[in-house]
């Protein structure tokens, strides 16, 4: 048991040194008074009975307690503990081949109840830091104890004639002793992740001086057995059985182990370097006193948000400005709508915001409100808010069918009411912004060197304006020279007639060509690989024909369209002559296609 309790002890400080020498040495100030509470949780691993009861031995259970320290200095203090400690009696006499007289016992009955202890005690505190990371305690604790429990009862059954006998072969009493004095010691290492928390690897050992036993009320014993002599495998009792009628007062001690947290509550240090404040008249309290009296103002907080939809608006430009006018700070809220103004001098102030061109509702703060806002954690905390009840078009502008964005394009917004424009050019993010009206149409189109784009209408009466101030629309442009398919174009075997079928494809292009007034267009017709090249060359050409014509018929200047009849030179899968493919992977190359050609490539 000595040599257990040795090299848990051994491998307590073994733990305590590694960890030591791991700590990083740079820390705060050295936190060196004040109160330290403990919570904690262990295992009560070596109890020691000294009760003179051969087969009965004590077990190990869990334990749980905590501490309240408050230490004077660096090195000592004064600390109260509680514990609450469990331990489980086993018996441990034989129940193999027993006989009494010539009866042989071969059946019986065990009750073991477990034992609880409680411990308060108080005493003094020794502890070594090296910083403020780390700390090893030694805490000396004296005390009183409440000890219950530990009822234990081994009985066997003889089988005599007429009746059965029970014979009590092992049994101790078991305690209800109150008030034991009770001296404790306990090592103790901390280890501190901030200012305030920590956590913490303990060991200790508890004794409990002179705990009286109960006395059975039903045999007078405190504990009894029966001995017996061990002869050709049996065990054969005693015909009269060892007890103790007096109770003993003997100690009881136990070794173990716990971990947990400690919470540090240092004391506010006084600051010996300020002097009252001129500016703010007050002695300041720390952090604020490292600076000396060079920090007076309060913090201010300003949210930016809307007030129909309840949203907070990010990337709102916001000024804090004197009476006189003059603005004493500025910024953009971040994405949660706030900005905040650090070391604010006292005085009247007006707040005032901007989002899209928008002013918000300002607001004011008083001289007053800087006397209060120590109250507040120095902070003094205000909203500003959007009135406006028309919405706020934004978003980005793509190339086509990618996740590429386009920067330096022209946006234009058309109010189809009033045919009035405007415009703005996409940012380096591809980002546009536009202030638009309730329950209005709009069109809205981009524009660029080297790009086309098709015009889209908005009708912002589809919106709710008490969900979201903002409408979100992407706007999406196409380089010029990129092949787009027209999927619905369709022609009769061996035949060059624009379909009924084919007019919407047709007039798409119609649609955009008007609307790009700037733009070329060049329709190509393409076959699969059966039949002959010139064949499929001179088909291909009369249907990319036919399609032109069809376009010219709708207003369309023939200068700006250029047909091209491909054949089979441009197929885009596998299925060329003489591969076997299916009907749909034959269809796939029966195509007609437009290009824009945009103005400055001519």
């Amino acid at each position: 048991m000595k040599k257990k309790i040795i090299l848990l002890i051994l491998l307590q400080f073994c733990v305590t040194y590694f960890w030591g020498q791991t700590v990083s040495l740079s820390s705060t100030n050295d936190i060196n008074r004040g109160f330290q509470i403990s919570l904690r949780g262990g295992y009560d691993a070596f109890p020691v009975y000294n009760n003179n009861t051969p087969y009965i031995d004590y077990k190990g259970n869990w334990m749980a307690g905590g501490s309240v320290d408050y230490y004077m200095n660096r090195w000592w203090g004064i600390g109260i503990d509680f514990d609450y400690l469990v331990n489980n009696p086993r018996s441990t006499y034989p129940t193999n081949n027993i006989l009494y007289s010539s009866f042989s016992i071969n059946q019986f009955h065990l009750a073991e109840d477990y034992i609880s202890r409680t411990f308060l005690g108080i005493g003094p505190n020794l502890r070594y830091k090296k910083n403020d990371k780390w700390n090893l305690e030694l805490k000396l604790r004296g005390g009183i104890s409440n000890i219950k429990g530990g009822y234990t009862m081994l009985d066997g059954t003889i089988p005599t004639v007429p009746t059965q006998m029970n014979i009590a072969l092992n049994q101790h009493a078991g305690y209800d002793a109150k008030n034991v004095f009770s001296g404790k010691v306990a090592l103790q290492y901390n280890y501190f992740i901030n200012k305030s928390l920590g956590l913490h690897l303990g060991i200790y050992h508890i004794n409990h001086f002179k705990v009286e036993e109960l006395v059975d009320p039903g045999t007078g014993y405190s504990s009894n057995y029966y001995g017996f002599n061990n002869s050709l495998g049996s065990n054969t009792l005693n015909s009269e059985p060892t007890y103790r009628n007096k109770a003993c007062n003997c100690n009881i001690n136990s070794t173990g182990i716990y971990a947990g947290i400690t919470l540090r509550f240092p004391p506010k240090e006084k600051c010996t370097m300020c002097q009252m404040c001129p500016v703010c008249k007050k002695v300041h309290e720390p952090p604020m006193c490292v600076a000396a009296c060079t920090v007076c103002g309060c913090k201010i907080s300003i949210t930016a948000k809307d007030k129909i939809s309840g949203e907070l608006l990010d990337k709102t430009d916001v000024v804090l400005q004197r009476q006189d006018g003059t603005i004493v700070e500025s910024g953009t809220t971040n994405s949660f709508g706030v900005v905040v103004f650090d070391n604010v001098q006292a005085g009247d102030y007006s707040v005032k915001g901007k989002l899209y061109n928008v002013n918000l509702q300002e607001t004011k703060i008083s001289q007053a409100e800087f006397d209060q806002c120590k109250a507040n954690g120095g902070v003094i905390q205000k909203e500003i808010i959007y009135t406006d009840d028309n919405f706020v078009l934004k978003g980005q502008v793509f190339e086509c069918n990618t996740s590429k964005t386009v920067e330096g394009a022209n946006i234009e917004l058309s109010h189809l009411s009033s045919n009035t424009k405007k415009n703005t050019i996409s940012s380096a993010s591809g980002e546009y912004i536009f202030n638009v009206n309730k329950n209005t149409n709009y069109s809205i189109k981009g524009s660029k060197d080297g790009y086309f784009s098709n015009e889209i209408e908005i009708n912002t009466a589809t919106y709710d304006r008490t969900k979201s101030l903002f409408i979100k629309f992407e706007v999406c442009v196409d380089p010029c020279g990129k092949a787009i398919r027209l999927n619905n174009i369709n022609f009769n075997l061996d035949k060059s007639d624009i379909l009924k079928s084919s007019e919407a494809d047709l007039n798409y292009v119609v649609t955009l060509m008007k609307k790009n007034p700037k733009i070329k267009v060049e329709l190509s017709s393409h076959t699969d690989w059966r039949g002959s090249h010139e064949y499929n060359q001179k088909l291909s050409q009369r249907r990319a024909d036919s399609s032109v014509n069809y376009i010219v018929s709708k207003g369309i200047d023939r200068s700006r369209l250029i047909s091209r009849g491909a054949g089979e030179t441009e197929l885009l899968n596998r299925c060329s002559d003489n591969v076997e493919c299916s009907e749909e992977e034959n269809r796939v190359n029966r195509r007609t296609e437009f290009k824009i050609l945009c103005v400055e490539n001519y």
